[in-house]
């Protein structure tokens, strides 16, 4: 969000040839921090001039005391945070003059006090912030595999007209957990989770992340050309409603 230099250049070339989306990691959503009114005008000007399909950012907490610390940290998944979590989307939203999407995170821990499961949580925030979800199909098994939740019945909670796209990825290992590192293909679990949620939510946008440990062009094409199969098999559509 500089002014001026290359990134914006290739940007402005990229948005010349396809429609745009934005995918932030600071909005810092679920801190107790003040939203950071600067980087919200910077957001609003980015968007205004490239005019993105959707923005989203992460339902998590990024800083403390103005100390960024550059990780996405699971939200206790309480009523009281669901209150503050929509407030300060509902306070984003207005900033930008447009609805946004959180996206759900991977976690390695749980907080004692959780009383709400993992779809019940992005639920009850869409709602209350009237916003979109971004559905990370990988962060949901994740979690399923670490926690020992459902990743079925957070999908089955969820309301198909507020996901505005998936995400999918490929975890690595570390002893009994699983890490979402994105530099992996993606797993058997998560494709069978994806048919079922394509099943219910419909022929959603949907992007394959790989971040590292890139592999040749012609394999990551093919995991993309896998996710338009599924939602070309379900829905017998050419193309997904909101691809970008």
């Amino acid at each position: 969000m500089l002014p001026g230099g290359r990134p914006l250049r290739i940007l402005g070339e990229v948005r010349e040839l396809a429609p745009l989306v934005l995918h932030g990691v600071s909005l810092d959503l679920g801190a107790s921090d003040a939203l950071d009114a600067h980087y919200l005008r910077e957001l609003a000007a980015l968007a205004q001039r490239f005019q993105p399909a959707w923005l989203s950012d992460h339902l998590c907490w990024t800083a403390q005391a103005g100390e960024h610390l550059h990780d996405l940290l699971p939200l206790p998944q309480t009523e009281e945070t669901v209150r503050h979590v929509a407030a300060r989307v509902r306070a984003v939203q207005d900033a930008l003059g447009r609805r946004i999407a959180i996206e759900n995170v991977s976690s390695y821990v749980r907080f004692a006090g959780d009383a709400l499961r993992e779809g019940e949580f992005l639920v009850a925030i869409s709602r209350e912030a009237d916003c979109g979800i971004l559905l990370d199909l990988n962060n949901l098994y994740v979690n399923a595999h670490n926690h020992g939740d459902d990743a079925e019945a957070a999908v089955a909670a969820l309301d198909p007209e507020r996901i505005f796209q998936i995400h999918l990825a490929g975890p690595s290992e570390a002893g009994a957990l699983l890490v979402d590192t994105h530099d992996h293909p993606v797993r058997d679990e998560v494709w069978t989770l994806f048919e079922r949620a394509i099943a219910r939510l419909g022929p959603v946008s949907t992007l394959i992340e790989w971040d590292d440990a890139i592999p040749p062009w012609e394999r990551v094409v093919a995991e993309a050309a896998r996710a338009r199969g599924i939602i070309e098999k379900a829905w017998g559509l050419g193309a997904p409603r909101s691809a970008a």
